[in-house]
């Protein structure tokens, strides 16, 4: 009887995936140049993010690229079914589909995307819209008793999401989404984000690859034409979390008028115990139950070391 350990009967396992390392990712791309300057690099990096332009030109200039090819390749599709139904239909927004968990450098990747894309024939006007702005209120999120789970895919309007998704996917020349104040912490009333029917949409979320919930046939991920998921060991976000919460505690908490200026005079024994506190009791559990899970619905997947570089690149097989 054979060894089923011997490599002879070893089955090589499938993926949906084609996994590439940063180095024969960025040898896809080796004579493109930057099209940004080292200060617009800095001014797009998160709190804690080392951004530099050596990551931009390895990984980010090669995946704009790649997101150009793929709305050029859309807008030809186009072509040749308005020409097999015999009518002119005009196109609609490209939509992008950026997902992670919380400090794990995603709201950094949607920016710089949205920069490099724009200067790419095909993709001049480029939107980004975040999720935040689709929480419900803090109000509303108290009264279901949703507060400590802010995040959490409930949390969220997703009736109001897929309402606005839809309708730029449908061409509507205008269409609206809440604003989000970080510094308050809620929706702000009556304020708003106009989207008009850019070439691109990316859109960012903790949640965004869900599929649709009990009792929904279409979910806002149904929609999107491209994924990413970025990725990164738990403890190395759970580093970052509590990082990035110390440089807010010392800078945007300070601030009278937001919502955590409470925490802004705590000790950095104290700062760094509430900050691990929140990530274990909310961040953690929303990224292992509802935010990884999704990992594997992304069209392509960013892998970060520790040092929040990415690593290897995941693109899915067409």
């Amino acid at each position: 009887m054979p060894d089923p350990q011997s490599p002879s009967t070893h089955t090589p396992q499938i993926s949906p995936f084609v996994e590439l390392d940063r180095a024969s990712w960025a040898a896809l791309a080796p004579s493109m140049p930057s099209p940004l300057r080292e200060t617009e690099i800095v001014q797009l990096r998160g709190l804690g993010e080392p951004l530099d332009p050596l990551e931009v030109s390895e990984v980010y200039l090669p995946l704009s690229r790649l997101l150009n090819l793929y709305v050029g390749g859309t807008k030809a599709l186009h072509e040749v079914t308005s020409t097999f139904l015999r009518e002119r239909f005009e196109s609609t927004p490209f939509v992008i589909g950026v997902a992670g968990s919380v400090a794990v450098g995603k709201s950094t990747i949607a920016r710089l995307l949205r920069e490099l894309l724009a200067r790419w024939e095909h993709t001049p006007r480029v939107e980004l819209v975040t999720t935040d702005g689709f929480l419900f209120p803090n109000a509303e999120l108290e009264r279901r008793g949703l507060m400590a789970r802010k995040g959490f895919p409930e949390s969220y309007d997703r009736r109001a999401l897929l309402r606005f998704v839809s309708d730029v996917k449908a061409g509507a020349p205008e269409v609206r989404s809440p604003f989000y104040s970080h510094l308050a912490y809620d929706i702000v009333p009556d304020a708003q984000i106009t989207v008009r029917r850019p070439d691109v949409l990316i859109i960012e979320g903790l949640n965004v690859l869900q599929p649709p919930g009990p009792g929904h046939r279409l979910a806002v991920s149904d929609l999107f034409d491209f994924t990413i998921y970025v990725d990164a060991r738990t403890r190395d976000i759970a580093r970052w979390y509590e990082e990035r919460f110390l440089k807010l505690q010392r800078g945007a908490f300070s601030n009278p008028r937001s919502y955590f200026h409470r925490y802004a005079s705590l000790t950095e024994d104290e700062a760094r115990s509430r900050a691990r506190s929140i990530w274990q009791s909310i961040n953690e559990p929303n990224l292992l139950q509802n935010i990884r899970p999704t990992r594997s619905r992304a069209s392509l997947v960013l892998r970060k070391d520790a040092d929040h570089a990415v690593s290897s690149v995941l693109l899915r097989k067409l």
